[in-house]
């Protein structure tokens, strides 16, 4: 499988990286903000934009006390019980058609994030074109199966997730109707760190999976995107917001709307610099070959004059003989009156001299 193609895009080996805007929960409870991100995003230039579909109630239990709270010293929500999180960070589903429908009108694929077969099916009323399951949920198989079951594209990010793990993941996920797997090369840490993203995965992914595999990813900056893209990640997905100065549980470690551009530029440059196994000057490079050095006559010469280190040089442009034969020229003579300046060719070599 080289190629997806998902409402006119075409996600694949030797394709412009297909790059994903993530909403989340940068909203920040607002209707018109979060249609404000779709359309930053569409300037923004990225092809996808997601979104996540659950309540509070279907993700977890109203409790606000021990597992329930998070603790992590090192969590941008520490101190928040799952529940108020997960209410705070939630797109509405009655918010679900217009973020679509402006997505689409400015030329966006929009789809979401499913945690639970009822949202499954409300987005199935919605028409998505295809589904993304999240880093967190990639071990739930009941979700998978229920997902793959619609036929439609799958991208599943592998973030926590093992070999083997993964393994029974694509396999559940191809026996129960998908034809048409991304995996996402993801560390689950909010924000995570370049040293942590372990690109050299995204191969190996590919080899041992045989399906397209490319990054989301949660580090600050550009960096780690743009080395994805140069090594082969046919999708990118960022999380975004209009700044991250307003605030919102993921702005931390979201794009905003100028680094989104800068990142989409550099994403599409990085995957189109792989290129192919190519030696010798490329077609911007054959002008450029006038200015190697070559051998000319660097002193006025009379006929019968030899050819010594004074009077012949390696300089440029690169009209004349290739500096590789200096050695052959030198005590050789020149066959009749030449100027400084002059290209050294073999014609000018006297009729008795042998190349």
């Amino acid at each position: 499988m080289n190629k997806i193609e998902i409402e006119g895009y075409i996600i694949g080996e030797g394709c412009p990286p297909f790059i994903i805007a993530e909403m989340s929960g940068n909203h920040n409870h607002s209707l018109e903000r979060a249609l404000s991100i779709v359309e930053s995003a569409a300037r923004a230039g990225v092809q996808g934009l997601k979104i996540q579909t659950y309540n509070a109630d279907t993700m977890t239990l109203n409790i606000d006390e021990g597992e329930f709270r998070i603790e992590d010293k090192n969590s941008l929500w520490k101190g928040n019980s799952l529940y108020k999180l997960y209410d705070q960070a939630h797109t509405p589903w009655e918010w679900h058609k217009p973020i679509f429908d402006l997505a689409r009108q400015r030329g966006l694929v929009a789809f979401s994030t499913p945690f639970d077969k009822t949202s499954v099916d409300f987005l199935e009323d919605l028409s998505v074109p295809l589904y993304k399951i999240a880093s967190f949920e990639n071990t739930d198989i009941p979700l998978i199966r229920y997902v793959a079951s619609t036929g439609k594209p799958m991208i599943i990010s592998t973030g926590m997730a093992s070999e083997e793990e993964l393994a029974e993941t694509v396999d559940e996920a191809k026996a129960a109707g998908c034809k048409q797997l991304v995996l996402l090369k993801c560390t689950s840490a909010y924000p995570s760190n370049a040293s942590q993203a372990n690109l050299a995965t995204i191969q190996h992914m590919k080899n041992k999976f045989g399906c397209l595999v490319g990054l989301s990813d949660h580090t600050l900056g550009i960096g780690v995107a743009v080395a994805a893209s140069a090594i082969g990640a046919v999708v990118v997905e960022k999380h975004f917001t209009l700044s991250r100065a307003d605030g919102g549980v993921d702005s931390a470690f979201s794009m905003e709307p100028h680094e989104m551009k800068m990142l989409v530029q550099e994403c599409v440059n990085a995957g189109n610099a792989i290129g192919a196994v190519t030696y010798g000057p490329t077609e911007n490079e054959s002008g450029s070959l006038v200015f190697r050095r070559s051998l000319y006559i660097v002193k006025d010469m009379k006929e019968g004059d030899c050819f010594d280190v004074s009077n012949v040089r390696a300089i440029r442009p690169g009209y004349g003989l290739s500096p590789k034969y200096l050695d052959v020229l030198i005590g050789k003579k020149v066959n009749k009156d030449v100027k400084k300046g002059t290209a050294m060719s073999w014609d000018l070599l006297d009729k008795d001299t042998d190349k």
